[in-house]
């Protein structure tokens, strides 16, 4: 059995029960790297200080790349006997040169250790996070070039509102991650904040140069504050809001191809190689792909929520409730890692149905504001114009025509403006080449807006 670092306090053995309740090496175990490396730092730095021997520190240095060896090899056993990844690492150590391993922990604490694991994990995860955000917008605009000159109808409630091209749409999505991009961007100066020297809360008396140890590991700053720096824990709350909404955006996605897909739509075929069928009914194909990313959404949420609950009424500084950050984080940078490769090819693998598309567009009386606009150019107040469509729109509807199926005369009925220049208002295929403002969804605009996110992709 491994001896406990903290051992020397106690005189009775840990119940059993009690060993495995506390321990966190069965999750914390993927913190090995992380670990090795703030220890190599921290190393460095007190022989730099003078706080241990030059030679002890090349030894303890040699010894810690090797069992990152090892472990990467799988031949470290991460058994129950040791409580964290911090003391497995440190008992392996000891084993391997002796006394001269104890030095290591020399003005440290497993607080400010934890702290700095998790934030180096969570740096390299929001990295990882940016490179497969910007292959899912990659695989949306080349999803929108393959497909620019397809119309479809843009939706508000869920009913048929106007055309739009159907890049525009799949941009919209493309400008929802880049303001996730952003996001993650935008947090890693928080998340790159050095808490080693912070000891268990209130410094240590060592003069330790952490100055050596931020440069060393990249910090770009100090914690100023010792309680605060091995409690925080905003830094992996952030991360996990920023994940929520990443997959808010992708669960928003795969609803829409998870409708597109339907036989009601029609709008979408999804390749074989990114659906399942049924167990009993033959005939079926399923979107399970992006039904799961919507599903996984939610577990995401639940890992920000849960550790918003654990922080709440935690005192300073340090306490145990903060282990359950890990399992939290770790699942969900898993889930969001996993969606976002899986979104990205998914994309790849959809083909549009054009003639659905047309027809769709066709439907619906689509142009209805398009014509409000008509007579508003002819002298008409907008409001008035609005009145005067509604009524047409019903007129038609129930003679289950479109706007454009009207003769001149039963428009004029409504409103003498009514000129025959008005049927070029009533083709849903030209409606949006007249949205030619920034953001709009004309041709011209939209492709600029393509361009100029492939370049900033690809710069």
């Amino acid at each position: 059995m491994a001896q406990k670092v903290w051992g020397g306090r106690f005189r009775e053995e840990t119940d059993r029960l009690v060993d495995r309740f506390n321990a966190s090496i069965g999750f914390d175990r993927r913190l090995y790297a992380q670990d090795i490396e703030g220890s190599i730092a921290h190393c460095r730095m007190l022989a730099n200080q003078g706080i241990i021997a030059e030679e002890e520190a090349l030894e303890i240095i040699e010894a810690l790349g090797e069992i990152k060896r090892e472990i990467e090899r799988g031949e470290v056993s991460f058994h129950d006997d040791y409580e964290d990844i911090h003391s497995l690492i440190e008992d392996v150590l000891i084993d391997k040169i002796g006394v001269v391993g104890e030095k290591l922990h020399t003005g440290r604490s497993r607080n400010d250790q934890v702290a700095l694991d998790i934030r180096l994990y969570i740096r390299d995860a929001i990295h990882v996070v940016i490179d497969l955000i910007k292959k899912t917008q990659l695989a949306l605009i080349t999803l929108a070039e393959e497909n620019f000159d397809l119309i479809m109808p843009g939706y508000t409630h869920l009913q048929r509102a106007q055309p739009v091209l159907l890049a525009h749409h799949l941009h919209a999505f493309h400008e929802m991650l880049k303001r996730d991009l952003k996001r993650f961007q935008e947090s890693l100066p928080r998340v790159n904040v050095l808490p080693l020297g912070s000891a268990a809360l209130a410094g240590t008396t060592f003069d330790l140069d952490r100055e050596m140890v931020a440069k060393e590991l990249g910090f770009d700053r100090l914690s100023e504050n010792s309680m605060d720096a091995v409690s925080d824990r905003d830094f992996a709350l952030e991360f996990l809001f920023n994940a929520s909404v990443l997959m808010m955006h992708l669960s928003r996605l795969s609803e829409e191809l998870i409708i597109w897909s339907s036989r009601e739509f029609d709008f979408i075929t999804i390749s074989d190689a990114f659906c399942t069928g049924s167990s009993i009914m033959p005939q079926k194909k399923n979107p399970d792909v992006p039904e799961l990313i919507r599903g996984k959404t939610g577990r995401v949420y639940g890992h920000l929520i849960s550790l918003l609950t654990t922080m709440k009424g935690l005192p300073l500084a340090y306490n145990k409730d903060t282990q359950e950050d890990k399992e939290a984080l770790f699942d969900a940078t898993d889930t969001v890692e996993i969606c976002l490769g899986v979104m990205s090819r998914l994309l790849g693998a959809i083909s549009f149905n054009g003639e659905r598309l047309r027809e769709a567009t066709q439907e619906g009386v689509l142009v209805a504001t398009d014509l409000a606009d008509y007579l508003t150019l002819k002298g008409i107040s907008f409001r008035k114009a609005h009145e005067i469509v509604g009524e047409m729109v019903l007129f038609a509807l129930e003679r289950e025509k479109e706007l454009s199926d009207l003769t001149l005369d039963e428009m004029k009925g409504f409103t003498r403006q009514i000129e025959q220049d008005v049927y070029e208002w009533l083709d849903p295929m030209s409606s949006p080449k007249r949205r030619n403002i920034p953001g709009g969804t004309s041709p011209e605009i939209v492709k600029k807006n393509l361009e100029r996110a492939r370049q900033e992709l690809e710069a």
